[in-house]
């Protein structure tokens, strides 16, 4: 599986970030610009993934976005596991959104 920094993440331009905590976690703080399909949903909404771009998957440090990558990966995907997710995110001081 591959992996990127935050701070790796944070200078490219474009990146398709999905955040796959809950939506409530999403509410609070998230990267900016990320869009939330919660881990629970990945099966029904995997129809609104790009599938010709590298999608960054991020959740609370880690491990959903690395299972959510694992499944991804098994259908073809490009993605890329977040390591550190938003705790460390946050912890870097980088831009972020909330609700």
């Amino acid at each position: 599986m591959q992996s990127i920094t935050v701070t790796e993440l944070a200078k490219l331009q474009g990146a398709t970030v999905v955040d796959v905590r809950e939506p409530d976690e999403f509410a609070q703080v998230r990267a900016a610009g990320a869009v939330s399909i919660p881990m629970s949903q990945i099966i029904d909404r995997i129809n609104e993934l790009p599938e010709d771009e590298t999608i960054y998957l991020i959740c609370a440090v880690g491990g959903r976005s690395g299972k959510v990558a694992e499944y991804l990966e098994t259908r073809d995907f490009d993605v890329v596991n977040v390591d550190g997710g938003t705790s460390a995110w946050t912890d870097a001081g980088l831009p972020v959104d909330r609700d």
